[in-house]
């Protein structure tokens, strides 16, 4: 709102635009580049990644073709889009000469400022008219050829003001991405320390003066006196899921139902509903073992070992569920539940695990393993103050984290907005200068 508007609009006949200042004009974007469609070799022309943030040498952990001989030319300044909508937003101006996949779209800039280009292209609005063009079988997959994208209509002004605009979008995005980066690295110390804080009071305790003994681990060193430390076998039972001729496959997936358990329903240390499947009652029946009741822990013992989080039934809406192959259950006794939960969430249950594990291309964890690991635990009458205390310090950390990441949010919705308010002339910078640093 610190922001003047233009002196005089008009409405551009153009959903996405809206009104515009009065002096720009509305023309197709065809006018303004060139197709670039020349085939190259990544041995030629580095092969480059078009991403969220922009144009980057190809990426490590990107999806690469054998096929290294059939890709596009890009030269620097050149605008790259992808055309498929499950990559919406990965597009910009080219810094290198290089190449990209065919799936990409790259346009030369011509009575057009690339600078002005990459921040209008890479505006929402610019992007959800993009995608309006594409086509394609499937409802949430589609592409959006060259030769549509040529008819989109966009602005035209005079260059001095595409740069002014692209200068002052520069300064302003590039403010708001350190402010982002500065709480993501805040997020990044909250996170340690709350794993410090846990990692602390589970080998020492919450009394820094408690008399302490040698545990007979040299891992784990000293410990507060009237502590144990027992392997998980002698506190839990280790339970696999079932491996028969009976366990589901796709098939047997409905939409509703007994949950099946997977890895990719724990998130931060919490068993979720996000990305359940399900199976039938009838087929929950028929298997043997790897079934849930309350209070159980599932732990991830194949590929990324060691995740764990608690089976809730509230939280997760039934009574019961089943883990799949790649997970195991930790059945508690004497109410060790949430302590083990604080116990998993340690760096050195980690470390254990990672030197417990075996396979040489895929980590994996056997009952055997698992249950031979040692953990301390303090006498039973003060476990439950104990686990109390500790949640409660991280709850403290936790709040400061959802407010750091409540930040970003916004600060990420000003950048959308202060781009969406630029490039479609919501706003007049013609007379902006960058602030003395």
């Amino acid at each position: 709102m610190k922001y003047q508007t233009y002196p005089a609009y008009k409405d551009s006949g153009v959903e996405w635009l809206g009104e515009v200042p009065e002096h720009w004009e509305i023309k197709r974007l065809g006018q303004f580049f060139e197709e670039r469609r020349e085939k190259v070799s990544d041995k030629n022309y580095a092969a480059l990644s078009v991403t969220m943030k922009g144009i980057v040498p190809q990426l490590e952990n990107a999806a690469k073709s054998d096929d290294g001989d059939n890709r596009k030319l890009v030269l620097k300044d050149d605008f790259v889009i992808n055309s498929r909508s499950d990559r919406k937003g990965s597009s910009g101006v080219s810094p290198y000469d290089g190449s990209v996949s065919l799936i990409s779209i790259v346009l030369k800039p011509k009575k057009i400022k690339p600078s002005f280009v990459h921040h209008l292209f890479r505006s929402y609005p610019f992007q959800e008219e993009f995608y309006r063009y594409g086509k394609g079988i499937v409802a949430d997959l589609w592409s959006t050829n060259s030769s549509e994208m040529k008819n989109i209509l966009i602005p035209e002004m005079p260059e001095t003001e595409q740069q002014k605009i692209a200068q002052f979008l520069d300064h302003e995005t590039a403010k708001i991405d350190t402010l982002i980066e500065k709480q993501q690295r805040l997020i990044e110390l909250l996170k340690e320390k709350r794993q410090a804080v846990i990692s602390h009071a589970v080998t020492k305790g919450l009394n820094p003066n408690a008399p302490m003994k040698d545990s007979g681990m040299e891992w784990l060193g000293d410990v507060p006196e009237g502590w144990q430390v027992k392997p998980i076998k002698y506190i839990c039972n280790l339970i696999d899921g079932d491996r028969s001729s009976v366990y589901p496959n796709e098939n047997d997936l409905v939409d509703d139902g007994i949950p099946f358990v997977s890895s990719k329903n724990i998130v931060n240390y919490k068993l979720t509903k996000k990305n359940l499947n399900y199976i039938t009652r009838e087929k929950f029946e028929r298997l043997s073992r790897g079934k849930l009741i309350a209070g159980d822990l599932v732990i991830t013992v194949r590929g990324t070992i060691g995740h764990v989080g608690i089976f809730d039934p509230e939280i997760i809406g039934c009574e019961t569920g089943f883990i799949n192959a790649q997970m195991m259950i930790l059945r508690p006794i004497n109410g060790l539940t949430d302590y083990l939960q604080l116990i998993s969430e340690s760096s050195l249950w980690q470390s254990q695990l990672d030197v417990a594990a075996y396979g040489s291309t895929v980590k994996q964890l056997s009952n055997e393993v698992l249950g031979s690991i040692c953990i301390a635990i303090p006498p039973f009458d003060e476990l439950s103050n104990f686990v109390n205390c500790v949640k409660r310090c991280c709850e403290k950390i936790e709040r400061l984290i959802f407010h750091a990441n409540s930040a970003i949010e916004l600060m990420q919705e000003r950048r959308t907005a202060l781009i969406s308010a630029a490039v479609t002339g919501k706003i007049d910078v013609r007379e902006w200068d960058a602030p003395n640093a």
